[in-house]
Order: C-alpha cells, then structure tokens, then sequence
C-alpha cells in the first residue's frame, strides 16, 4: 500500500506574509489614527485664548502633554 503526503509548505508561507502584511497595515492605520486625534486636539486647544485655558485650569505650556495623554494614554509616553 502506498501513501501519499500532499505537504503544501507554500501557502503556509504565503499565509503568513500576508498575515505578517495585514498586522503592518493594521498598525499603521492605529498610529495614524492616534496622530491625527493628537494633532486635532492640539489644534483645538492651541486656538483657545489663554484666559479659556485658565477657565479649563491649564496652561498653554500643557497643551502638548494633554493632546498626547488625549490620543496616546498617560502610560505611552
């Protein structure tokens, strides 16, 4: 009786480029997410005066560390 092995080592290969691919893009699009919330909130902020910042209990020396903490998380930076 004889056996045969069909082993098919390609699409194992390909399979994980492609999945290797799709983590890249995926995180690409995370990062790029996370950058524009952190420029548009910088952005936001940056165009208060500075007494609405005082209302809000900031100071413009602040506004990049709230815009980062705001699209990145407090632990990131």
């Amino acid at each position: 009786m004889a056996y045969y092995n069909d082993i098919n080592t390609r699409s194992d290969l390909v399979e994980r480029i492609l999945g290797a691919a799709a983590r890249i893009l995926e995180t690409a699009a995370e990062r790029r997410a996370q950058n524009r919330i952190y420029r548009t909130t910088l952005g936001e902020l940056d165009a208060l005066s500075n007494r609405e910042l005082a209302d809000l209990g900031m100071h413009r020396s602040e506004l990049k560390r709230v815009a980062w903490e705001s699209a990145y998380g407090s632990a990131a930076h």
